[in-house]
């Protein structure tokens, strides 16, 4: 049950998290991410900003959103990326006063979800031992650099350098060797969004555990270089058991062959055969039959070690002719491959339409915005609802009213010590 089952809409929204109201103190990346995936399945996440400022993120542009007349907001398209489906509240949390209504806000909710510096929130009392102590029920999350322990715990932590440190950088581009070799930082911030990802998850596990099998609220410790660490994976596992450190394989693949870019006469596609079979495929398409018959390539393994002359003898084929011939010809064959595309052409494919992954919402400013869809796709439960990023405090009023019951004076009187 929610610690308030009032919310409104509740009864009539079909998403998993209905009746789930989360706290939102996080800003910029990492925390905001993990609270759009819980206000995405339906939970009422009221995010926190500091009032006249608001979330650090809203400046980081351009671009910036167009309003009703062409002309830029102030909302960054950063911003925008990982803050649908909240409502904010403008609260300062230096002040006597905004710590108290985040301590009552603290109360009507389920999750509180928080990424300052390790121990930051303690003195202003909004720390986890102070609001437990309130609402013993409450999940409480923290996200950070490096996580709650540790000789690190106090470093901030920036996308970049968690990449740098966690060894994705050093398993990203060419090898050194080559031209324009070296590590190479992914065009994502993957260590912010790994991190909001394992806290969206581990709030909902945590939910699962308080609401069905009884357990206590409890404290949730994510940090980006744990994230990050986890996210290697399979490469991760590579070192751990044979104690050999993964090198770069710019598109190619450690464990496959051939899986790499290949130029055609007028641009580059991917191909990967995952198997002996789909290699013995690929030689047929491209009139390479001898290359199957090679005791250098009848086996992945084979065909790992002598990668150089394997690329090099299949581009030499997809150069005679064009990305949309080979393209064509592999897809007959039921190989995979695919285009290289720039992001306008993968939001132009005709498969990103027919699964409606960008969505237009109405923003508050008059123009509108768009967004890409969730990727969670569930029948019984449907995630239908997206409303567009608030503006700083669009919703004070609201949720004041509605979650703490202040009259429209007492909100004046607020707004006033703010």
């Amino acid at each position: 049950m929610s610690a308030d089952t009032n919310r409104k809409d509740a009864g009539a929204d079909k998403r998993p998290l209905a009746g789930i109201r989360v706290l939102d103190m996080t800003r910029v990346f990492s925390g905001p991410w993990g609270t759009q995936i819980l206000g995405d399945l339906g939970a009422d996440v009221i995010k926190i900003e500091q009032p006249g400022r608001g979330d650090d993120q809203r400046r980081l542009g351009p671009p910036f959103l167009m309003d009703g007349q062409g002309a830029p907001t102030s909302e960054s398209s950063y911003y925008l990326s990982v803050n649908r489906n909240k409502r904010s509240v403008a609260l300062d949390i230096k002040t006597p006063e905004g710590q108290a209504t985040i301590r009552r806000l603290a109360q009507k909710c389920d999750v509180f979800v928080e990424n300052f510096k390790a121990g930051n929130l303690a003195k202003y009392g909004l720390d986890y031992a102070s609001i437990a102590a309130l609402n013993p029920r409450i999940i409480y999350c923290s996200i950070s650099g490096f996580g709650q322990t540790g000789p690190r715990r106090h470093q901030m932590g920036y996308d970049t350098v968690m990449q740098a440190m966690c060894g994705l950088m050093s398993v990203t581009g060419r090898p050194d060797a080559e031209p324009g070799g070296g590590p190479l930082k992914v065009g994502l911030v993957m260590s912010d969004m790994m991190a909001g990802t394992y806290a969206a998850m581990a709030i909902q596990a945590a939910l699962y555990a308080r609401d069905v099998r009884g357990a206590e609220g409890q404290y949730i410790d994510i940090s980006m270089f744990d994230a990050q660490l986890a996210a290697m994976s399979h490469q991760a596992s590579h070192y751990l058991v044979s104690q050999e450190v993964p090198e770069r394989f710019g598109n190619g693949a450690p464990s496959v062959s051939p899986s790499n870019a290949f130029a055609c006469s007028d641009a580059r596609i991917v191909i990967v055969t995952g198997n002996d079979m789909q290699f013995r495929r690929l030689c047929e398409v491209l009139d390479l039959t001898d290359l199957a018959d090679d005791e250098r390539y009848r086996s992945n393994s084979a065909r790992v070690v002598n990668r150089a002359p394997l690329l090099e003898a299949i581009e030499t084929r997809l150069r005679t002719n064009t990305k949309a011939y080979w393209l064509a010809e592999l897809e007959r064959a039921g190989l995979v491959a695919g285009p290289i595309n720039t992001l306008a052409e993968a939001l132009a494919d005709p498969q990103a339409s027919a699964r409606e992954i960008v969505r237009h919402v109405k923003h508050v400013s008059g123009g509108s915005v768009p967004l890409v869809a969730t990727p969670m796709r569930m029948s019984a439960t449907p995630l239908d609802r997206y409303t567009a990023p608030p503006t700083c405090g669009q919703h004070t009023d609201e949720v004041l009213r509605e979650v703490l019951g202040m009259s429209t004076e007492e909100i004046h009187v607020h707004r006033r010590q703010a």
